[in-house]
Order: C-alpha cells, then structure tokens, then sequence
C-alpha cells in the first residue's frame, strides 16, 4: 500500500507553531494523539504529523523558496470548507496568499485557498469537489 506515514516538521517556536498548526490540523479533521516536552502528533486517514522542535535546528524561520518542502496540501469536502477556512485563518495566525486570485490560483478546474504562518510555513486547502 503506498501512502505516506507521517511528516515531520520542525518549528523553532513550539508553542506558537501548536496553537496555529493546531487550528489548522483541528479543523481539517486531525486529532491531537500524542504530545511532549518537544513537540506533538496530529493523525488522519491512517497517517499523521509531527510538529516538533529541536536543538539542531540550523535556522528560526522556514524558508519555503528554498530547495526542501515548499507546501503542504490538505484535501476537504468541498468549496465551501475550503471558504470557511481561508475567512478563519487570520484570527488563528494565518496570512491568506494569492487572494487576487483566490479561489483559481492553481487553475480554473482548482479550488483552493493557500495559507503562511508566522514562522512561514505554506498550507494549501483543496476542494475535492467544486
């Protein structure tokens, strides 16, 4: 079975990183499992992801147009959810990009809505049905 298993990501600010992710995760219909000094687990559909920090970490912020992870994309029900998100993100540390093109700025058959966080991190919400 092909899939993924998890995805680690490492934050600088723990705390500010679990309230922003933590919302996002929440809302997308993650559960919290597991959490410790160093960071916590969110799961989904057989596979979940690990917010964590570390003292090897080269850098504060993340640097999405560097070679490494650019985004994480997030699929939900439908058009709707997707608006829901994107108007709710702000008040949970989110930046909407692209709104002059939002909700067709990967196309005109794609809706979807991107996210950054503070640390700049890139979500992307996509409708799985129009």
């Amino acid at each position: 079975m092909a899939g993924f298993h998890h995805v680690e990501v490492w934050v600088a600010d723990l705390t500010q990183a679990c309230a922003e992710w933590g919302w996002l995760l929440d809302r997308l219909g993650f559960e919290r499992e597991s959490s410790w000094p160093e960071g916590e687990s969110w799961a989904a559909g057989g596979a979940y992801l690990t917010l964590t920090t570390s003292p090897n970490l080269s850098g504060a912020v993340h640097d999405r147009r560097a070679p490494g992870v650019n985004h994480l994309a997030f699929s939900v029900e439908g058009a709707a959810e997707v608006d829901e998100i994107i108007a709710d993100a702000p008040a949970h540390g989110w930046r909407r990009l692209y709104q002059d093109r939002y909700p067709h700025a990967g196309g005109s058959d794609h809706y979807a809505g991107w996210l950054e966080n503070s640390a700049g991190f890139k979500a992307e919400v996509v409708a799985a049905r129009m």
